[in-house]
């Protein structure tokens, strides 16, 4: 065998950092942003339940924030929205499929892909997110009566929603 020659690779070692920094630079700036935390951590997501659930939550807070924003546009005053649901925020859930077929029967079981954590907390594996189709929407505000007032609203009403400008209504508030 032939023996590790240290003292020769200890003359290379300068000369191959000096041929290659770039490209350890490069990997080195990999590592460090694998390294780098991914930001806050998501809620973990019930496992019970059908491959899909539906979330009231969303439509609520989106009125608020829309009150909120909505307020600000000049001479709207107070605003107060409601809008009306035709399908609610969905989730689709990773399921695993087994289909088992014998000379007499057929069978198929579905089951929830799980994702396990260490700390022996468990969460569903979403796939996919369906964001929510609104029907309409009302938008009550002391300066619904001014026709440019009316304008501003439905043009951002209709550009958060999705909805087209017949699908909004404006009323004059107190």
């Amino acid at each position: 065998m032939r023996e590790l020659d240290l003292a020769g690779w200890g003359k290379r070692i300068p000369g191959l950092l000096s041929k290659y920094r770039y490209v350890l630079l490069v990997i080195l700036a990999g590592v460090l942003l694998l390294l780098l935390p991914g930001g806050e951590e998501k809620e973990s997501v019930p496992t019970s339940g059908a491959g899909v659930t539906a979330s009231l939550d969303t439509t609520a807070e989106l009125e608020h924030k829309l009150e909120q924003a909505l307020s600000q546009i000049e001479g709207a005053g107070e605003v107060t929205v409601v809008l009306s649901v035709e399908a609610g925020t969905k989730q689709i859930w990773a399921e695993d499929r087994k289909s088992e077929v014998d000379a007499q029967s057929r069978s198929e079981e579905e089951s929830t892909v799980v994702l396990s954590r260490g700390s022996g907390s468990e969460e569903a594996v979403p796939v996919q997110q369906i964001s929510p189709r609104f029907r309409g929407a009302l938008v009550v505000c002391s300066g619904g009566g001014d026709p440019e007032v009316r304008l501003s609203l439905v043009e951002a009403v209709s550009a958060l929603t999705g909805l087209g400008s017949d699908k909004i209504s404006i009323c004059n508030g107190k």
